[in-house]
């Protein structure tokens, strides 16, 4: 999800993914064409780093008639080029953010030493004078190495169709996913204004024991999540030491259902979150966890669950959905939330009695500590709010 400006009007940029239902000659010349346009891109990639990776405009001169001769259409090759351009520039961000190490380092050298590789079935982006949408009739007409497709069946939920009808702007990507194919469409949609005098804000812990907790008292457990993510570890521990042809048939078809399972449950519990934000005419304070993995220390029973724990995908679903919704939405500093009572204000180790259950040395109360938790992170978000809003003084004559 991104934000931008278009004149007084500011625009949410999400994704719309939609299935194709090819049929079979048509799911072929789908396949071809992926495989093509990453084999191409990959010999791009090899010219770029050979040449120091030029500006796209001079990579251009140097490979564009060599794409043009392996079948792809002027749009295709340019959209080629690109991709290659992106991915070292993605890659020099990542190496300049530090996240493939510090300079000497196995991994840093490893990326710095080889010209990027694109996967057969990576995401070709597709612009409009290659793919065309038929919306009434629920098809698409997109560019192949075998010719133009024009009646490719897509498939999508009715909100989904509407967004995509009235919002969608810009390029498409085509992936392919396990034999299956998918178009992820760039949408913008107007965002709601923002409510700059919310009466007050909803705090949120997340955990693991329990997903999301907020400070009006809905707490989203995680026991039949955690239980869910157990029951595919144990599978995919018998089914790998099995090692047959069946089980790695069988590892493969269930890849990602964990992904997916978790992510449906993260939509529906920031849904709730905003939902019940919007209503109420209030904000949504969340921690900022960055970080968070590399500073705790677990025994090694527990690591399984802190590195599988998806708060971060949570707090950007929650995020824009805020947006969407004209919900403000603040970050907030985690220290000290679990140990300080939200009623004196009393900060100790010892007031978080255990896991669950939160007693104040200082004034005695005792309720949930999570709720505890969501309570001061809410207190500490309209704090940041009414810190950070812009002066709404008139200026002095």
């Amino acid at each position: 999800m991104v934000t931008q400006s278009s004149g007084t009007v500011t625009l949410v940029k999400v994704v719309v993914q939609v299935k194709l239902i090819p049929e079979t000659d048509q799911a072929a010349a789908l396949s071809a064409t992926l495989r093509t346009v990453n084999e191409s891109a990959c010999w791009v990639s090899g010219v770029a780093f050979e040449r120091g990776v030029p500006r796209e405009y001079e990579l251009r001169k140097h490979t564009y008639a060599e794409l043009k001769a392996r079948g792809l259409g002027a749009q295709a090759a340019q959209h080629v080029i690109k991709k290659v351009r992106d991915a070292y520039t993605a890659l020099k961000a990542n190496i300049r953010a530090g996240n493939l190490g510090r300079p000497g380092s196995k991994r840093r050298i490893k990326a710095e030493s080889k010209p990027v590789l694109f996967r057969p079935d990576s995401a070709q982006p597709y612009d409009d004078r290659c793919l065309s949408w038929q919306y009434d009739a629920g098809t698409v007409s997109i560019w192949t190495t075998a010719g133009r497709l024009k009646t490719v069946r897509f498939a999508c939920s009715p909100d989904a169709l509407t967004t995509l009808r009235e919002h969608r702007q810009g390029e498409s990507d085509l992936i392919e996913r396990d034999g299956t194919f998918y178009l992820i469409a760039t949408c913008d949609i107007p965002e709601t204004p923002l409510n700059e005098n919310p009466a007050g804000f909803v705090g949120v812990d997340l955990g693991i024991v329990n997903i999301a907790t907020t400070s009006t008292g809905y707490r989203a457990a995680g026991r039949a999540l955690n239980r869910h993510r157990g029951r595919q570890l144990d599978l995919r521990k018998k089914l790998q030491a099995k090692g047959t042809k069946s089980a790695k048939r069988l590892l493969k078809k269930r890849s990602r259902k964990e992904q997916r399972h978790t992510a449906n449950q993260n939509h529906v519990i920031s849904k709730t979150i905003v939902t019940a934000a919007e209503r109420t005419g209030s904000g949504i304070a969340l921690e900022d966890l960055t970080g968070i993995r590399s500073r705790v220390r677990l025994r090694k029973e527990q690591r399984q669950q802190l590195h599988s724990w998806s708060f971060r995908q949570l707090a950007s679903f929650v995020e824009y959905k805020a947006r969407r919704a004209g919900v403000p939405l603040v970050y907030v500093d985690p220290a000290y939330t679990s140990r300080q009572c939200s009623e004196c204000h009393h900060v100790e180790r010892k007031n978080r009695a255990t896991q669950s259950v939160f007693a104040c040395r200082a004034c005695g109360v005792m309720m949930h500590a999570d709720h505890n938790a969501s309570r001061n992170i809410a207190r500490k978000g309209e704090a940041v709010w009414i810190a950070g809003r812009e002066s709404r003084v008139p200026a002095t004559p």
